[in-house]
């Protein structure tokens, strides 16, 4: 690796396919050189999840809970109150973390929605917290408004690659999921955007989500690798599981595509072992999700994680000393 090698947006298939192939050590050799040079390798990013409104989505998202359209069992919920939101993100701050995201099971918000979730972002900003959403498609209005109110950063997963999605879900299409990624950064927000892996797609899929990714005029400042969670009731319920070195393969070539970009470990994480999680640490990644409950899968607990960060010399990205004081005084109040 030469240190000055520019950040690329033009990436081929050829050379992921090239990336992938090599041999797991060389390719963790390659990640970890070019993750060191952005990066601190021994800190990771928290971040907590809250949903703030479940269940009874639209869309036919054939890994999801949340759709409507299947019998997972999952009870669905009205909107949280933002009094609680900003109790949940008070506790997140002071365990810790310095991003907070929150997601509501929508197609898109409705205009209805618009006043609740502006003053939850202002209220979460005026923690101290980096703050992030995700509500489903924006129009440009929306994603500006949403800025204007001091969100940092936006989720909109790719899911899988082009090829593949129309396997995964029919009640959007992957433009219109590229055409959102436009409207966040036409707005000036940050983007959030990965995919799931163990969808029963191919390596060429797998190869093909993150040539869409790292081939984006920018890069996503965030990119969760997700592994698929089976969940009863879904027509993924019963999907072969990936291999877990495939997975951090995926994220090893993430890391060296997208140098500059946070590679979150997210849904999935809690089926790993403490050598996996390092693996893909080794790998490049470089955030986690804190808590037990991603929307509504399992997720390692945070005492496990506080364990696993001492076992292996790692200490999570800090707030600002000014945004400490805030939590503290949050949590007193």
């Amino acid at each position: 690796m030469n240190s000055i090698d520019p950040i690329r947006n033009d990436w081929s298939r050829a050379e992921i396919e090239t990336l992938y192939q090599q041999p797991l050590m060389d390719l963790l050799f390659q990640a970890q050189q070019v993750h060191r040079q952005y990066f601190d390798a021994n800190t990771i990013q928290v971040s907590t999840l809250l949903s703030i409104k479940t269940g009874k989505c639209p869309e036919d998202c054939k890994y999801c809970s949340q759709s409507a359209h299947y019998d997972s069992k999952l009870e669905a919920e009205k909107r949280i109150a933002v009094e609680k939101v900003i109790q949940e993100a008070k506790e997140a701050l002071a365990s810790g973390s310095s991003r907070f995201c929150m997601g509501a099971a929508w197609r898109n918000p409705h205009e209805r929605d618009m006043p609740y979730v502006l003053d939850m972002i202002r209220e979460v900003k005026a923690l101290g917290l980096e703050t992030c959403m995700t509500l489903g498609m924006l129009n440009a209005s929306q994603a500006e408004r949403l800025k204007d109110a001091g969100l940092d950063y936006y989720n909109h997963n790719l899911d899988t690659s082009r090829e593949y999605y129309s396997h995964i879900i029919s009640t959007r299409s992957f433009d219109d999921r590229l055409d959102t990624l436009d409207h966040v950064r036409q707005a000036g927000l940050k983007v959030c955007s990965g995919g799931i892996v163990g969808l029963g797609e191919s390596r060429n899929d797998r190869i093909g989500l993150l040539f869409e990714l790292s081939t984006l005029p920018i890069h996503p400042e965030s990119v969760p690798i997700n592994m698929l969670v089976p969940i009863e009731g879904t027509p993924m319920a019963d999907v072969e599981k990936l291999d877990v070195i495939e997975w951090i393969r995926t994220i090893a070539v993430a890391r060296i595509l997208m140098p500059k970009s946070y590679i979150r470990l997210s849904a999935g994480r809690e089926s790993l072992t403490d050598s996996d999680q390092a693996l893909a640490f080794m790998a490049g990644a470089n955030s986690i999700f804190s808590g037990e409950k991603l929307l509504t899968t399992p997720n390692t607990a945070k005492g496990r994680d506080q364990q696993l960060f001492e076992k292996l010399g790692l200490v999570a990205e800090q707030p600002k000393p000014s945004i400490r004081a805030l939590a503290t005084d949050a949590m007193a109040s």
